[in-house]
């Protein structure tokens, strides 16, 4: 393909949905297509030829071939060395043409930002290019038993024993790590500071002495997981950055996490949880029309707030997003959003299960569909989006100091 710049976008435009129609999947252009979930997401799709002939796999490659999972990324490092403008049509027209993701990846979304700005030349090499093909799977290992919402207090222990670092702890909600093949991970090195003491390292989740244990959620789902560090020995070279450097690769990285947090965020429910149907169509086909209007005036009202309100969060999202690529990564901003978008996502599937009545109170069995038992499955997993990329406690005390400069309480 042509490189195309900033004045001849509409032909890139062209070009790229040329390109797209041409190339998606036959087998995938049918809505009800099966197929492996964990192709989406990455995860060892490239050992030798295992799930080679999955469609979903096949256009991940194609679309990973043209750096398009990371179009902004460096060619160096598998990227496509895109601008922000001709990104932004990448995703207009991946989502204009109904096309699957060709890939999500928490090492897009949060690591990859970061190993940019703070690896080694050779740290970037190593894992950058594997995360732009979907060669590799990353968890994050932040959380812990005893240190949730102060972070700063975590305790897993990094000792230098000479030629290599060693690893002891445990981390919690520690999503997908049972999948993971590598973890990104906040790590003690110095016992005697708090946030100077703490140092960020890449760990292999195969390496002897790691223990992964799915959590039950109310929900029904174990998204998430409990991990152990039992003398875990990972290379010197598997550090990022300084050491005692971590708290500023950290934040810079939550940074990143709140803002891809909340891009899920809108009226389709996304990553947030929740029906992804209409919300309107939802309460048409529960509650009925009456003169052509939805006949519960009251809920009528409330689902046209929360369309607005929609469609607002969708503008400032990308609004900030905008702002955000102008300034080279996100800001202290994307707490508003994250905790605008949890609020948004939370109250939305409360009246998603209300519109539908008694059908909204099942989980599992006869006499609910499987769109009613999602709804229902959804509204409960929205109760963690004020949890998870920072609490909402959090994300307003970030808002407060960073963003609207307020003095700390006397």
């Amino acid at each position: 393909m042509a490189d195309f710049g900033a004045a001849d976008l509409d032909t890139f435009r062209a070009e790229v949905r040329a390109w797209l129609e041409a190339n998606y999947p036959a087998e995938l252009r049918d809505p009800d297509a099966r197929t492996d979930p964990e192709a989406v997401w990455g995860g060892r799709a490239f050992e030798g030829d295992k799930g080679s002939g999955d469609p979903q796999i096949v256009w991940m490659r194609c679309v990973a071939e043209q750096g398009w999972t990371t179009p902004t990324w460096p060619k160096a490092y598998g990227g496509a060395g895109l601008t922000a403008a001709q990104a932004r049509i990448i995703d207009q027209e991946i989502a204009r043409g109904r096309y699957r993701p060709p890939l999500l990846s928490f090492g897009i979304w949060m690591l990859g930002p970061v190993l940019l700005e703070y690896a080694s030349e050779e740290q970037k090499q190593e894992h950058l290019p594997k995360i732009v093909r979907g060669e590799i799977r990353w968890c994050q290992g932040y959380s812990e038993p005893g240190a949730g919402s102060d972070l700063a207090s975590l305790a897993t222990k990094c000792e230098d024993k000479g030629d290599h670092w060693q690893i002891d702890g445990q981390k919690v909600w520690t999503s997908y790590a049972d999948k993971a093949d590598w973890c990104f991970c906040l790590v003690r090195t110095d016992p005697s500071k708090k946030h100077e003491g703490i140092s960020f390292v890449l760990i292999d989740m195969r390496l002897p002495g790691v223990e992964t244990r799915p959590i039950k959620l109310i929900s029904g789902e174990s998204p998430f997981c409990e991990t152990f560090f039992t003398g875990v020995k990972i290379p010197k070279g598997n550090l990022v950055g300084n050491i005692n450097g971590g708290w500023e690769i950290a934040k810079r990285l939550l940074q990143y996490e709140r803002q891809n947090i909340s891009a899920g965020f809108g009226e389709g429910g996304g990553v947030g949880g929740g029906s992804a149907a209409d919300l309107a169509e939802i309460a048409k086909t529960y509650v009925g029309l009456e003169d052509g209007a939805l006949a519960d005036l009251e809920l009528r009202r409330r689902v046209t707030e929360s369309k607005m309100n929609a469609q607002a969060l969708r503008q400032t999202i990308g609004r900030i997003a905008a702002e955000s690529r102008a300034t080279n990564g996100p800001s202290a901003a994307t707490s508003i959003i994250k905790y605008a978008a949890a609020e948004f996502a939370k109250a939305r599937a409360e009246l998603v299960v209300e519109a539908m009545g008694a059908q909204g109170l099942g989980w599992d069995g006869e006499g609910f569909d499987a769109a009613e038992l999602a709804a229902v499955h959804g509204w409960l997993r929205t109760k963690a989006n004020s949890i998870e990329g920072g609490t909402s406690e959090i994300n307003l005390n970030v808002i407060s100091k960073r963003v609207l400069g307020l003095p700390d309480p006397k």
